[in-house]
């Protein structure tokens, strides 16, 4: 019976859709090629969700560099070989001449090789080929979670501004945070914390108000402890520096209600 390539094991254990009907039939009738997948798809599941400082992950022991060598036909050359002097001193022509030739004896004759039955790939072989699927699927998966990262990293936005936001008399225990966020296209955030609480038929408005309290704009309603509010683009941070937060009466009344719970000027982060 045939086995499954180990290369579309791989890609199986990858969630790739190449099995047919038939390749079904055979990893449920297979212990072998089920055994593999098995394994396969544990290694996936590891490396997708093991971090670089996590123990999950062992280096291999020597025995199997030295495997892999044999595998492929690597000569290993010994540091001895290299480094260590003849310990029997430089050759010289007396020397040389001081022993006769000795002929070495024949070699015993060897038994032919044993035939792979055919269609049937040698064991060590298709184990060492596994171990290279392995491989690969470390390197996938591996690039992958770096590529994402590069892309989340190239795309976070960056922290231009901050305030602390100090609370008003008629609410001295309030406390507030904000910040401005910077994405890669222009577009400007402000994310507000303020921990206050919320008396019945009123809400929390977010604002921003020039330096000389000549005007305010506007960015939302606060529901929650956390609320992130786009900046209209125009708005110059330097001008409408002041980041305020009020309770508003459930009245239809647009304007600021004059009771401000915090309130902070930005600086640049």
């Amino acid at each position: 019976m045939s086995h499954l390539d180990p290369e579309q094991l791989t890609l199986l254990a990858l969630g790739e859709s190449v099995a047919s009907l038939a390749d079904c039939a055979h990893l449920r009738a297979c212990e072998q090629c089920a055994a593999e997948l098995d394994g396969l798809q544990s290694t996936v599941q590891v490396a997708r969700t093991v971090a670089a400082e996590d123990d999950a992950l062992e280096a291999p022991p020597e025995r199997v560099w030295h495997a892999i060598h044999e595998e492929l036909g690597l000569r290993t050359v010994s540091t001895a070989t290299i480094d260590e002097p003849d310990a029997a001193g430089p050759t010289t022509p007396e020397s040389a001449t001081a022993a006769p030739p000795v002929e070495a004896p024949p070699s015993p004759p060897q038994a032919a090789p044993t035939a792979e039955p055919p269609g049937e790939p040698p064991a060590a072989g298709r184990g060492f080929r596994t171990l290279w699927a392995l491989a690969a699927v470390f390197v996938l998966v591996a690039g992958v979670g770096v590529a994402g990262w590069v892309v989340q990293s190239f795309n976070a936005p960056t922290q231009i501004a901050a305030a602390q936001l100090a609370p008003f008399p008629a609410h001295p225990d309030a406390t507030g945070t904000a910040g401005v966020e910077e994405a890669r296209d222009g577009t400007r955030t402000l994310v507000v914390t303020v921990g206050s609480d919320t008396a019945p038929d009123t809400y929390r408005e977010v604002w921003l108000i020039r330096n000389d309290a000549g005007a305010l704009i506007s960015l939302g309603v606060l529901n929650g402890d956390t609320g992130s509010f786009v900046i209209p683009e125009g708005v110059d941070l330097a001008e409408y520096n002041l980041v305020d937060v009020s309770v508003e009466p459930i009245d239809g009344d647009p304007a600021h209600s004059g009771d401000s719970i915090v309130r902070g000027e930005l600086s640049p982060a």
